[in-house]
Parts: structure tokens; sequence; C-alpha cells
């Protein structure tokens, strides 16, 4: 089936993966939506086997490990689909931002191949927001990264994520977890709270009050500091308060960043648990997050996930996850396997209006693969010459690889 979603360049449904398997003759389609429905295996474990071979190849050993959290919508349509239910979808073109369909929380390891020039976030767990009521996105987050953290005892992993990722259940995180979100504009932070005064009564938990974002912004000293962050680097302002976000983190000490690019322009505040961490290193840090956001372009746009049509409960938990471990799987076998020096100078030359190109994108590397699969199938060492009709074959499948 991993084959099938790669090389299918139709409808990536599971007839289509059947099909771009080359098994459509000698499999039946039930066997197919079988293994999704009613076949006995876990997709956390494939999840987390796949986190461990990206751990082996991507990752240097002992280095700390850096997670991206965010939840995408996956629109769906019909009233017998397993779960579906009125969503919030950011991407939505409406102005109220709902959509149909489910709720997927992702966390992704962030890597930075030697072959290109800015950060990927592979997805190695999802879950399923299941609605109101149910465990919140937050609270899904938290157990990934747990099980993560788990199994890598002893390393340090920092997560980031966007500012809906904040709650109680923070509070629960292993120690060797640091966690960067933005602050809301209505978050209110204190000081830490003051040494015991040896008179009777509770020892105060918090101290005094220093108010939003803003109210802080306001007393701040700021420091002109360059940071590396989307493939360049800028001259921001920076300004570091150590303090407690009590709401959320009840009394655990965290940092605010404030950062200003312009005077007049808007401003980021970061707040992390992180209190090693330099400023610059923190702002490079969060600015590696949107590299989840390439990702859910890449798999629903490129690689096609979300296109299959289950409806049971296990499919439906199933299919989704799937293809978002297959988009980690081709970026790894790309890493080892498929890279050429060659490839983005051949992009160019087909498509030269792309004058600024210097890295591969995942349409590359799936095509690389794609290309890879093709002649295994088609080219195998066997004495007899091929047909024309095989010939042809061959010819259409190459071309249709990049589309």
């Amino acid at each position: 089936m991993v084959i099938g979603l790669v090389a299918q360049t139709g409808q990536r449904t599971v007839c289509g993966m059947l099909t771009g398997a080359g098994l459509a003759t000698s499999w039946s389609h039930h066997r197919a939506h079988r293994f999704f429905s009613t076949a006995r295996w876990q997709i956390d474990q494939i999840g987390l086997t796949v986190f461990g071979l990206v751990l082996t190849h991507l990752v240097a050993d002992g280095a700390d490990l850096h997670l991206a959290v965010d939840d995408t919508a996956h629109r769906r349509r019909g009233k017998k689909v397993h779960g579906v239910g009125w969503i919030h979808d950011g991407s939505a073109p409406s102005r109220n931002k709902l959509a149909f369909g489910h709720r997927w929380v992702v966390v992704g390891i962030i890597v930075r191949p030697s072959f290109l020039s800015r950060p990927l976030c592979l997805p190695v767990l999802c879950r399923r927001w299941r609605g109101k009521g149910t465990a919140s996105t937050v609270d899904l987050a938290v157990q990934m990264v747990t099980t993560i953290a788990g199994r890598v005892p002893g390393r340090r992993v920092h997560v980031v994520a966007d500012a809906a990722y904040h709650g109680n259940a923070l509070r629960d995180l292993p120690t060797t977890v640091t966690w960067t979100t933005r602050l809301p504009r209505n978050a209110v932070l204190y000081q830490r709270a003051p040494a015991p005064t040896g008179k009777r009564g509770r020892p105060r938990r918090k101290g005094d009050r220093i108010g939003t974002p803003a109210q802080a912004a306001a007393n701040a000293v700021f420091q002109t500091v360059t940071v590396a962050r989307y493939g360049r680097s800028d001259t921001v302002n920076i300004a570091v308060l150590d303090c407690l976000w009590y709401g959320v983190f009840g009394p655990q000490p965290v940092r605010l960043v404030l950062v200003h690019d312009r005077e007049t322009g808007p401003m980021l505040a970061l707040i992390t648990t992180d209190l090693c961490v330099t400023a610059a290193d923190l702002v490079t840090r969060y600015a590696a997050r949107w590299a989840i956001e390439v990702t859910f372009f890449d798999t629903r746009q490129t690689l096609g996930v979300g296109q299959a049509r289950n409806r049971t409960a296990q499919a439906v938990n199933r299919t989704w996850a799937f293809g978002m471990y297959v988009y980690t799987i081709v970026v790894l076998w790309y890493a080892l396997h498929g890279h050429q020096s060659g490839i983005v100078a051949d992009r160019r030359i087909h498509a030269p209006w792309y004058l600024s190109k210097t890295d591969p994108s995942f349409t590359d590397m799936l095509t690389a693969l794609r290309r890879t699969l093709i002649a295994a199938r088609f080219m195998g060492s066997r004495p007899a010459q091929p047909t024309n009709a095989e010939i042809r074959q061959v010819q259409r499948a190459w071309a249709l690889a990049a589309a």
C-alpha cells in the first residue's frame, strides 16, 4: 500500500493505491479495504517505527530532538463517515472558518538534511480529535509528545507549537521536554514568587502582576539581535523577561521573549519553559515550526493524503495517518538513496522560471522515487529485449511520474 500511494498519480483512494502498486488484477479490492478496516495492526506502531528510522538516519547521536505540533482539518462528506462534524479550519476561505470533516493533531520531528537549506518536518504520530467532551487537541499533543520522550530517555525534547497549544495539560510533561508557544494577547503574566518571609501562612506562589504581553513590552528593554530564520538572517529587537504564566504552567518558571521586527510593526510574544536557550536561538527554533505547515500542503496537494473515502471507525483512524507516515518514508528514502546533485538542475531546465530554485522540493523527491520504482518494475535484468508496447508503457509511466 505504501508503494501504491507513492506510485499512483491519479486518485489516491484505497483502490487507487491498489492500482498504483500493480495489484489490481491479482488482489481483490476487498483485501485492500480490509487492510485498513479490520486487519490486526496498530497505526501508532507504524508511526513509532518511522520515528525510529528518522532518529537513526537523520538525527545525530545524542542530539536534542526538535518537534513541531499542529492540527489540520480534513474535509469529508457523508452522514455515514465515522466521527465527522463541524470543525475549525484556519485555511477555510469563509469568514466563519468552519469545515465539515475530521480534525487531526500531528507531531512531527524537525530535521535539517544536508541537501536542504531549510528544515523539514516529518510526521511521526497523528491522533484524531474526537469532538467536544473528549481529550482536547492539547491533551492529544501532550500524550504523543510524552510517548516520543519515553522512546528517547535522557535526551532533551524541544517542542514548538502555535498559540492554540496551551493549557493545564502542559504541567504534566516529562522533565526532559520543553514547550515553546506563541503567547495569546490576553494572557496574564506574573513575577516569580518571592522568597518565603518566615511569617505565618502559606508562602506566595506568584509575584506581582506584570500583565498582558503588550503591558510587559511597555516596560521591557529591547536589544538589537541578528537571528537566522526562514533561510535568511534578520535584524530584530528582542526583550527577555523571566516570569510565570500561572494560568497555564502554574508555579513553573517560564521565559517571555518579545520580538519586534520594526518599531511600528506587530510584536511576536513567545513563551518557553526552556530557561537555557538564548533569545536568538529561540526565535530560530520557533521559526522552524513553519515546516509543519509546508508538510500539510505537500501531503495534501502532492501526495494526495486524505483522498481515500473510508467510512468505518478503524479505517478512518488509520488511512489518513498512514498517508502522513508515507510522506516521512519518501523523504527518508530520498535522503538515504535518492538525492543527486543534478535533480535541481534538471528541474530548472524543464521549468526555467524557477530562477532561484536551489533545493529539491517534495515533488522532486516523489518524482525520483516514482522513477526508481518504474525502473525496478519494467527494466529488471532479463535476457529478452523489451517489446515496443513495454517501451511505450515505460515512457508513459516516466512522464506521469512527474505529474
